[in-house]
Formats: structure tokens, sequence, C-alpha cells
């Protein structure tokens, strides 16, 4: 379940990643897209916010372009073993004799 952190009401712009930066603040950086030259992208602050960061929480911009934060899923979720079928293996067919065909007499 996430949980408002804090409320910022950042306007987010198509063609653009945003995230949680080191300092806390909300920032943003281009998207990569295919055909464009690959090189180092410039990070751009959009809003200050200065959230000191908790460990073990995910920390993003929700739809309404707040900060919000989420637990972190660690370890997954258990699974139940799979229970092994036993194989029957099948009896070989004997092969049988077909029986000969008659002859037509003329």
């Amino acid at each position: 379940m996430a949980q408002k952190v804090a409320k910022v009401g950042v306007r987010k712009e198509a063609g653009y990643l945003y995230f949680i930066d080191k300092n806390g603040d909300v920032s943003r950086v281009e998207m990569s897209r295919g055909g464009k030259k690959k090189g180092k992208k410039k990070k751009e602050k959009v809003a200050k916010v200065g959230v000191t960061k908790e460990s073990g929480f995910l920390y993003f911009i929700d739809k309404n372009g707040d900060v919000s934060k989420a637990k972190m899923a660690r370890g997954g979720q258990k699974r139940k073993k799979k229970k092994k079928k036993a194989v029957k293996k099948k009896a070989a067919k004997k092969a049988r004799k077909k029986p000969a065909k008659k002859r037509r007499r003329r």
C-alpha cells in the first residue's frame, strides 16, 4: 500500500522519466528512444522537496504528481512445492500376426 510523503503536484510531461534523486528532490530525464544517439543524459530538477529516504521503501511520483512511498517486496512470495506424479510405464505391446489374406479363385 502506497503512502503519500509530500504534496508536490508535479505535472508530468510526455517523453520524460520522473524520479526522486539522491537529495530527495523531484527530477526528470529525457527518455531513451530507438534511433536517438546514446549519450549522457542531463537531469533537471523539477521541484525541491528534500524528502529523507528510509531504507526498505520505494519512492516514486504518483498519478497526482505527489511523492509517495511503498514498502519494497523482499524475497517474493513463497510458492507451493510441486508433487511429482508417478509415471506409469505402459506394457510393451506384443506384435500379433495378421491373418493371411484369402486368395480369390477365378
